[in-house]
Order: structure tokens, then C-alpha cells, then sequence
């Protein structure tokens, strides 16, 4: 079949509509007709490769929502009508898929960073030429073909520019404070950070009732939205001392947990610096391989302090994503006014307002009609 689909053919280079061809889904694949896709900075850096070195020409696009067209001979899990958030695939075999942890999947990047199915397939293509797909399913596009396990069933009336984001966004923010910290209420913390990962942590954390929520970031805009959600306090990093001003908001205790999403190890070595004794600092930021980190033995060490990695929250995303749906329907995590839509050819638009911070979360809607 013909689709529209946002094509990367190299480093740093803007998208380009084209007209694509599909292959039909494979037994254990479903088709989706995508409504909505949001852009997140992992799609522009690895398209860049700042990161990975996803092969290029390429499709990008990894928060995906939309309705199932058709399904695999094999496929279980949905059928056509559902409407499904797209995720991340994993295999769901290995240790941590067992353990229902399949963020941490044995071939995660077999499967979602090296340009398509784990036999080196695609189901895109061009004249002949194949076109690579990123992270399960390329939702930069009218439609994706995507295994079933990348597929979750959700409520019928939940916006699909507000499904899209949970596919990465959501899980990542929120996902790193409900399963990774299990921050309680009244415990305090710091989101050094506030794009969309960093104000669905913030959202998450005051749906979980803490204390202290601060926010610390460079844009103004960025940081009155996190007013506006629920931060107790803002700091202007590049205005202001973030370390000093968090110590001195929390008596010099510093906080519970802190929670980094810059990939930037100055900033990482500030969210490290200022936690409470046995707090835990978090971080999701993507690093290009062989970064290195210097820490603090000694203040790590007495005063028990934690650093943890974590990808997409440690969630699986058939049992968070339907819960992070219930909660936006309930009024409780209103990830929609973080969000800014776009058409399909507007997607560098779109990409340039993210990078720019005129957008927190931008979001391609593709498809009008019911």
C-alpha cells in the first residue's frame, strides 16, 4: 500500500514528505492508521546521531496513536477498531521481559535503533529501495506496521494527540517517579529539566502528593508552565545558583529524589549534589555512548545516596499507558496543555519550534476524519 510518511535521508537535514510503499503486517503485526504522533528530542538526536547511529534514509517517530486497520494470522493482543498507543517493541522473552521489565529487553536495540525487524527487514520502501524504521513503528507517518507487543489497546475517548506522548514522554517523566522512585507524599524533589519528560514527572509527582517540587531550567516559558502545574518553587539555571537555592528552600537538607533529563553532567553533578541523605537521583537524558560521569564518592557514599539510570519510566506499557489514560480522563494528569499540534507537512515547523522551546511538546495529527 501508498503512504505519507516525514523521511530523514541525512544527518541534520530537514524531513521531507514522500509517498511511501508498506508492506502488509506480517503474522505477529498489526497496521495502524496513525492519528497522532508526537516529536520527541530522542527522534532529532538520533536522526543527527548524537546518540545511535540510526541508518539513514529513515523514518522516524516514536509516540505513536492511531486505529488498527488490519492484523497478523498470529495477533491476539488487539483487532481492527482498537485504539492503540503506540510504544517501544521488545521481545518478551529474555530475563527482563520475564521480569515485566521490557524497557530493559536483551535486543531493545536490535529491535528499535538499528533501522528495522530484528532480520534486518523493513516494511518501508521507495521505488524498490528500502526505507529504515526507528523504535518499533516510524509513527512519522499516515500509517505504521508495527509487532503487536508495540501496540496497546486504550480508552476510546481519550485524544489521540494526548495517546500519542505516552508512548515515550509519559512513560519516561511520569513512569520514573511512580515505578523507579515511588516518591510518597510529602517527599520533595527537584526536575532539573522541564520539557515534556520533565513536566510529566512534575504532574506525576504532584498527583503524588509530595512537598517540595522544583523546578530548574533555562527557559522562562518552561518554567511558568511548571508554576502553572504544580512546582513549588522555579529557579532560572542560568540566572541563579540552582545548588544554593534548593539547599536553602529545603533548610540545607536537599531533596528526596532529583530527577535529570539533560544529559549535560555539569547539571547531573548539581542534581547529585543537592540530595537529602539516602535520596536518589534519577536520569533519563540521552548520552552518546562513552560519556563519562565524576562523582563524589564520599558525599554518595556517607550519606547513602543512589544514582540510577532508567529508560521509559522501568514501565511496561500495556499496564501504564491504560493508567496514565484513566488519570487524563479524571482530570489528573493534563499532559493537553503541554501540548502544540501540527499537520504532517508541517513537521519541520513543528521540529523547529521543540528545538527552540516555542514548543514544550510538539504533536503531528495526521487524519481528520473519525
Amino acid at each position: 500500500m501508498k503512504i505519507d510518511a516525514a523521511v530523514a535521508r541525512g544527518i541534520g537535514q530537514a524531513f521531507s514528505v514522500e509517498r511511501l510503499d508498506m508492506e502488509m503486517p506480517r503474522d505477529d503485526e498489526i497496521l495502524v492508521r496513525v492519528r497522532a504522533s508526537g516529536i520527541c528530542h530522542t527522534d532529532i538526536a538520533m536522526r543527527d546521531h548524537e546518540i545511535y547511529p540510526i541508518p539513514h534514509p529513515c523514518v522516524f517517530g516514536h509516540e505513536g496513536a492511531g486505529v488498527v486497520e488490519q492484523i497478523g494470522a498470529a495477533v491476539t493482543k488487539v483487532r481492527p477498531g482498537d485504539h492503540v498507543a503506540l510504544s517501544f517493541s521488545y521481545c518478551g522473552e529474555c530475563a527482563a521481559c520475564r521480569m515485566s521489565r521490557p524497557s530493559y529487553c536483551a535486543h531493545f536495540d536490535a529491535l528499535n535503533f538499528e533501522g528495522g525487524r530484528i532480520d534486518k527487514s523493513s516494511p518501508l520502501s521507495q521505488s524498490g529501495c528500502l526505507i529504515h524504521t526507528f523504535h518499533g513503528q516510524s509513527s512519522f507517518a499516515t500509517h505504521a506496521v508495527v509487532h503487536q507487543n508495540a501496540a496497546v489497546k486504550v480508552r476510546r475517548d481519550v485524544p489521540f494527540e494526548v495517546l500519542g506522548p505516552m508512548g515515550c514522554a509519559v512513560q519516561t517523566g511520569a513512569g520514573s517517579v511512580i515505578n523507579v522512585m515511588g516518591l510518597r507524599p510529602g517527599q520533595s524533589i527537584a526536575i532539573f529539566g522541564t520539557g515534556s519528560v520533565g513536566l510529566c514527572a512534575l504532574m506525576a509527582a504532584r498527583l503524588a502528593g509530595a512537598g517540595h517540587i522544583i523546578a530548574v531550567d533555562q527557559s522562562e516559558a518552561r518554567l511558568d508552565k511548571a508554576l502553572e502545574l504544580g512546582a513549588t518553587l522555579a529557579i532560572h539555571a542560568s540566572r541563579d545558583d540552582a545548588r544554593a537555592r534548593i539547599l536553602e528552600a529545603t533548610g540545607g537538607r536537599g531533596v528526596d529524589f532529583t530527577f535529570d533529563t539533560t544529559a549535560n553532567m555539569n547539571v547531573l553533578r548539581t542534581a547529585m549534589a543537592v540530595l537529602a541523605r539516602l535520596g536518589t537521583c534519577v536520569f533519563v537524558g540521552g548520552a552518546p555512548k562513552g560519556m563519562e560521569l565524576v562523582v563524589d564518592v564520599e558525599h554518595m557514599m556517607t550519606g547513602g545516596r543512589t544514582l540510577r539510570g532508567a529508560i521509559l519510566g522501568d514501565c511496561h506499557p500495556e499496564v501504564f499507558i491504560p493508567r496514565m489514560a484513566d488519570l487524563y480522563s479524571q482530570g489528573k494528569f493534563p499532559i493537553d496543555r503541554i501540548l502544540t499540534s501540527y499537520g504532517l507537512d508541517e513537521v519541520n515547523a513543528a521540529v523547529d519550534d521543540a528545538l527552540s522551546g516555542r514548543s514544550i511538546k510538539s504533536v503531528l495529527c495526521m487524519h481528520d476524519e473519525a
